[in-house]
């Protein structure tokens, strides 16, 4: 991946800014991206001797990371099946031995969309998975930060980039319509997916999480060790809002 690519005669959407602008924004993103990257492996291992006198907390050690996905999957299936078991666990207890520290066995990189909630999706409870959420699901370099302390210092097996059906950030970003506020943002890191994709909002959606997950793997440093020790999987996902079913699309290495 050489960088987004930029939608033809899209508008970021603030005001003032022009195409080229936006373009520009982009490109200094990656770049910075790619700083942040080559750079804060070593700040979230520090980040983790800091949080604990014996180092980082590496959760569900018994679980490769195989397991950790497939216990997503199986929680996934007790969701559709209205099976849930994490409402009947003691949440008292739960609280309590969560209060100091956090062993989550999964990161997921989620949309921020209200309709996808996603410890109910995958049937897990408190301090089980590590969410990180953004419109869109993209891979900024604060995303990027925030997932890999939950790799490198609390020791997730899976991460899962999820995008769902009928995704309000990308079809915005299909449309490039001019919008308030900074929400035009949103729409530079989505560009690649929806070139790829034309006019089709749900392979859109689909290309949009294949993408950053392979971003992910690849321009962080912790992330691609991570995986190439096999103390990783990184994984893309789709969550139908419709039937509650997610799909694998696939695993980004």
């Amino acid at each position: 991946m050489n960088g987004f690519a930029q939608h033809p005669a899209a508008d970021c959407g603030c005001i003032g800014c022009s195409t080229s602008q936006a373009a520009a924004a982009s490109e200094a993103a990656f770049s910075r991206r790619r700083f942040l990257c080559t750079t804060l492996g070593t700040a979230t291992m520090l980040a983790g001797v800091a949080a604990s006198s014996g180092g980082p907390a590496f959760a569900q050690s018994t679980l490769t990371p195989d397991e950790a996905l497939e216990a997503m999957m199986d929680g996934n299936k007790r969701f559709i099946a209205g099976q849930l078991q994490s409402l009947n666990e003691d949440l008292s207890i739960l609280k309590a031995k969560t209060a100091e520290k956090q062993e989550p066995f999964a990161a997921v990189l989620s949309c921020a969309d209200s309709r996808v909630p996603v410890e109910y999706v995958f049937d897990q409870s408190i301090g089980q998975l590590f969410v990180v959420r953004v419109a869109g699901n993209i891979a900024t370099p604060e995303i990027t930060a925030s997932l890999e302390y939950g790799i490198a210092v609390l020791g997730a097996k899976v991460l899962m980039v999820l995008g769902h059906s009928n995704c309000g950030a990308v079809k915005a970003a299909m449309e490039a319509k001019p919008v308030p506020g900074q929400i035009g943002a949103l729409y530079a890191p989505l560009w690649p997916a929806v070139n790829a994709a034309g006019n089709n909002l749900e392979t859109a959606i689909d290309e949009n999480a294949k993408i950053q997950a392979t971003l992910l793997s690849r321009t962080s440093t912790v992330i691609a060790q991570a995986i190439q020790e096999g103390k990783l999987k990184v994984v893309a996902g789709r969550y139908d809002i419709a039937t509650g079913v997610v799909s694998l699309l696939g695993e980004a290495r």
